[in-house]
This record gives structure tokens, sequence and C-alpha cells, in this order.
């Protein structure tokens, strides 16, 4: 680092510390009320959902009582996770164009669910994706290794929450301190375990419609003070940033982030690949399908949050821009080297550093950034307690004599042990960008699960071994890439800097894993002796189309 250069990032770290302390200490009592206020209102709404929760059926898909708005209201909360929100506009902020694709490939990702996935699954299953696989295969093994990649999947996921709520908490209470951080990425996973045990799916599910309607009310309030910061003017919006960011023209062509070298232009194709395909195979997505009565509802649902979703990230462009254009890069860098704290910054920069409204502002939207992490861990800590519960103990250990409250039970300690993980693993993520870590497990799914349940779907000579190697091949694959690559080691924004032992060179696995996926699962029913049952997929078939015989 040149002494200017360390000249510069020692004035954005001082400008970050005194906004940090200055504007917390001095708003704090405003900031912790907003927070308690919200988290007592999310617990008030788990406990009476948790009364209601009677069966299983009630706790893994809230007694299929949604509607198709409320599912749809609540997917979108699912899936408008802390990536979307601070990571995106962080990454657009610092990169620019390159930063915006994110937004696209999430959006984009949603018509691959629609079409192939979304009504099949729904009337296919009960519970889990174990449920579809293992309609017309061995049960224990398929259910065992559908609950595996589910777990592992759900894990990454929660990295990246568990990341922004250390970030984004720390920011607000002046919180510098490694330790502070970590005791932030506790009590947040202390809280998903409340919310999963108590509330089950009904419990999530309000949570995550409430948390909805916020975010994006949220976000329409900071796009609306952004554009009229520049009279609406979209050009002087991108002019701004473009100046602001110091990198000129460059900033809103490709190329900045994933351009440079061949190696970048690749891990650009394997993050496109992992962002699309890789919604259809988030296992706490796939599970809110089951929460509502009928095909139509799961269609309907799924049209409603393409809509939310679509309007969400066309406004991250006014929220990652509008941060390039009033809000120094290094200040951003100083304050999160990765830039998830784009947006808290740019309320506090919209309402005014040393104002009250910008206090306000800033502990307005952090809170809103925090229900957002609650929601989404809550989320994806059931499916993979409920993969865990109904899979794994139900139908492996206990061989389908488990009774439903045996079962609920062990859902419930299961979320105590992912969350004790995800605590673990969040805290040595914490500086990490949320929405590369949330391309993670895009790519993990799409490489493990998409292959397995699109083949199950749709090709009549699928067997047990083809599943298998799927599952197993595709999540061995993209798990073990990620561990060797600039992600885990090997740079200054990896999860061990001082460490080096990364062999692959890109920071997404998806242009490898998922073709390997595909690959195994057509290799593993080829080369297998087994005979599928023609009986058993016709009336999958049926099934899946018609929705007749469902649950």
């Amino acid at each position: 680092m040149s002494p200017a250069q360390h000249t510069l990032s020692t004035t954005g770290r001082a400008s970050y510390t005194l906004l940090a302390a200055g504007e917390a200490s001095e708003h704090r009592t405003l900031i912790i009320t907003l927070f308690a206020v919200f988290v007592a209102a999310t617990l008030v709404i788990t406990i009476w959902a948790g009364r209601q929760t009677k069966d299983a059926a009630d706790f893994y898909a809230g007694g299929r009582q949604f509607t198709g708005f409320q599912n749809g209201l609540a997917v979108s909360g699912d899936y408008m996770s802390a990536a979307s929100f601070l990571g995106i506009a962080g990454a657009i902020a610092l990169f620019g164009y390159d930063g915006f694709l994110y937004s696209i490939g999430f959006l984009v990702a949603w018509l691959v669910a629609l079409l192939l996935v979304a009504e099949p699954l729904r009337n296919s299953g009960r519970y889990t994706m174990g449920d579809v696989l293992a309609y017309r295969m061995r049960q224990r093994p398929v259910r065992t290794a559908a609950g595996t990649s589910t777990i592992v999947v759900s894990i990454f996921y929660l990295l990246a929450q568990m990341a922004g709520a250390g970030v984004l908490v720390s920011l607000l209470l002046g919180i510098t301190s490694d330790g502070g951080k970590i005791g932030i990425v506790a009590l947040v996973g202390l809280l998903m375990i409340v919310y999963v045990t108590i509330g089950g799916m009904k419990g999530t599910t309000w949570v995550q419609m409430v948390k909805a309607v916020l975010l994006i009310a949220g976000a329409v309030l900071l796009t609306f003070l952004v554009l009229l910061k520049f009279h609406f003017n979209i050009s002087d919006l991108l002019g701004k940033a473009a100046d602001n960011s110091g990198k000129g023209s460059a900033f809103l062509e490709p190329g900045l982030k994933y351009g440079a070298t061949g190696t970048t232009k690749l891990d650009f194709i394997s993050l496109g690949i992992a962002l699309v395909l890789g919604t259809a195979g988030l296992p706490h997505i796939l599970i809110r399908f089951y929460t509502v009565p009928t095909a139509k509802a799961a269609r309907k649902s799924v049209i409603w949050a393409i809509g939310l979703i679509g309007a969400f990230y066309l406004m991250t462009l006014a929220l990652g821009f509008g941060a390039a254009a009033l809000i120094k890069p290094d200040e951003i860098i100083a304050s999160n080297k990765a830039g998830n704290t784009a947006a808290p910054l740019l309320a506090l920069h919209l309402g005014g550093v040393d104002s009250n409204w910008g206090a306000v502002l800033l502990a307005t939207i952090s809170a809103v950034a925090f229900a957002t992490i609650l929601a989404v861990v809550a989320g994806l800590t059931l499916a993979s307690s409920s993969s865990f519960a109904h899979d794994i103990y139900a139908n492996v250990i206990k061989k389908g004599q488990a009774t439903e409250k045996q079962e609920v039970g062990a859902a419930r300690w299961a979320t105590v042990g992912i969350g004790a993980v995800s605590i673990v693993l969040g805290a040595l993520a914490r500086d990490l960008n949320v929405a590369g870590l949330v391309a993670l497990a895009f790519a993990v799914a799409a490489s493990a699960n998409l292959p397995t349940i699109l083949y199950s779907l749709f090709w009549k000579r699928f067997t047990t071994s083809g599943a298998l190697w799927s599952i197993y091949g595709g999540l061995v694959t993209a798990v073990g890439l990620v561990l060797f690559s600039p992600v885990v080691s090997g740079k200054p924004t990896s999860m061990f800097p001082e460490a080096d032992f990364h062999w692959f060179p890109l920071e997404n696995p998806g242009i490898i894993s998922i073709p390997v996926g595909f690959l195994l699962g057509a290799l593993g029913t080829l080369l297998s002796k087994e005979t599928p049952d023609s009986g058993k997929y016709a009336e999958l078939e049926v099934r899946s189309l018609t929705g007749t015989g469902a649950h």
C-alpha cells in the first residue's frame, strides 16, 4: 500500500469510526428502541402462530392455509435477503455495472423456478424435496442425500445472513471489536432458533410477510430520496456516481470486477450460471410452495413474487448508484471491506450526517435490514431442520415409525444444532460480501439439487443411483472447489486472509460443479442395473401436472 493509499484508507476509517461512534452514541436510544420494537413485534407474531401449530402439517407447511398473494409476499420476503439489500447495494456502489449483474441474475432466476419447478414440485411432495425423490426411488438413500444437501445449502446461505447481521448492528452501535461482532452474530442465531422452534412455518411465514412489506417500503423511500436529490434525472445520478467512484466512465461499463483477466471473465460466467439456475434448487424457496392449498395458488404466489422481487431489484440500482454518487468509496470500504454497509450509509447521507433526520433514517433502514436477516434465517433454518426431521430422522433413522410429535421434536432439536453451526461459521465469514456468499449457496443448490429434481420429474429412466451420484457428486464438487478457492484463502477479502491454500482460481464454482451434477446424474442412471418403476413414474407425472392425489 502506497503512503497516499494508506492516508486515504486511514481517513476513511476515521470517518467511519466517528460516524459509528458519534452518530450511534448520540442517537443510540432511538436505534435500540427501533430494533427492540421490531424484535418484540416479531416474537409476538411467532408466539401467536406457535399456539396455532397443532401438528406436523402446521409446523412444516403452515397448515397449507395461505393464499397465493400471502405466499407470494412471504416468498419475496424469503428471497430478498441481506444479500439483496446490503450485498447488491454494496457491489454496485463499489463496482458499478458489474455489481448490477447480481440484480439481473437473482431476478431472471425466478423464471426458471416458475417454468420448471414451482407447480410440479408443489403437486408431487408433502413437506420437502426428499418427498418428491422418494416417491419413485428407494426411500432411505435418497432421503439421506436430499436431507444432507438441504442442510449444506441452507448453511451456506445462512453464512451470508449472519455476516450481514454482524456488519449492520456493528455499524449502528459503534462496535469495532471482533468480539463484539461475533456476539451480534450469536444473538441473531439465538433469535432465529426461537422463531423456528416456537413458530414453525406459520410464524416464519407471517414474519416474512411483515418483513417484505417493510423492506419494499424502505427501498421505495430510499429510491425516492435518491431520485429527488438528483431532480429525478437518472443521467445526472449515473454521471455523479461515475465521477465520485474515481473510475470515470469505466464505472458504468462491464469489466470493472469481471473483465480484467480471462479468469475474472470466467468467474462472471460462473456467477451468472449459478444465479440463474440456483433459485430452482434452493430448499427454503422450494418448501414455500407447500404452504398453499392448490396448484393454482402456487402459480399465483410465484407471479406475485416475481412482481414484488422485480420491483425491488430495480430499486437496488438507485440504492447502489446513489451510494456511489453520495459517498466516497474509501468511506464505504472503511466501514466494511466488502461494501455491505452501503445502503445504511446512504440512508445516513440522504438524511444528513449530523442531523436527527439522518439518524432516524439510518436507524429505520438498518432495522428493516435487520428484519430482513431475521426473516430469512428463520426460513433457511426451518428448511434444513424440516428436512433433517422429516427425511433423515423420521424416514431413515426411525424407518417411517416416528410419530408426528417425535418428528416435530426432532425438527426443533435440529434447529438448535444448525443454529449453533451457523453462528460459528457466520463469525468467520463476517468480512465477506454477502451477495457473493449467497451466490455460493446458489451454486451448491444448482449443482446438487436442481439436476436431481429435473431428472426425477421429467426423465422416466432416472434411477436411485443417478439421484445419489447427482446429489453427492454435485455437492462434493461445489463445496470442494469453494474450500480451495479465493473465497476461503489467498486474498485480503478471504475468510482466512492470512492463509493461502487455494488452487481453484474462480470465486464461484458453478461453471464446473453444475455441469458435473447433471453429468453424474445421467452417468449414474445409465451405468446402474436398476430397473426404474415405470408405473410409479406415470403416477408421478400425472400428479405433478394435475395435482391429483397431492398431500
